[in-house]
């Protein structure tokens, strides 16, 4: 049996603003968009990585929830209290300047990690936290 990571959610308050970050900064491309019952899911997904794609859907993307649940996630995602993904790189530092050059708010520059990982954060237009982790070089 093989089991394998095929998409991931990150709750977004904007679609357009994300799409300008993930597309345009990151470099992520557009999967699919889709709207549905007042709702849009967009999907997009790494080039080097056509079998895994993040989904960018509302802070709450279910139809029948309340409107008290619905003002709740938005407040979540506010405060930046969702969880966010983590991305590989082959170049943190470059990464890390890629991503600050194009506005990006930076939460953490390039450090080494002691779990051996050289890694930096960004928050996305949303809220939500991304680490750029490379393998530390030996």
């Amino acid at each position: 049996m093989n089991i394998k990571l095929a998409q991931c959610f990150i709750a977004v308050d904007d679609h357009d603003k994300a799409l300008a970050f993930y597309r345009d900064v990151l470099g992520l491309e557009v999967r699919n968009d889709v709207a549905f019952e007042g709702m849009r899911w967009v999907t997009v997904g790494s080039p080097a990585q056509q079998d895994v794609e993040i989904v960018l859907e509302p802070p709450l993307a279910n139809p029948n929830a309340s409107p008290a649940d619905k003002r709740a996630m938005a407040e979540l995602l506010a405060k930046g209290m969702l969880r966010g993904v983590i991305f590989s790189t082959d170049d943190c530092d470059a990464t890390f300047e890629r991503i600050r050059s194009a506005g990006g708010e930076v939460l953490q520059e390039p450090i080494d990690q002691p779990y051996g990982v050289r890694d930096c954060a960004f928050r996305d237009p949303a809220g939500n936290m991304l680490r750029f982790t490379q393998p530390r070089k030996r």
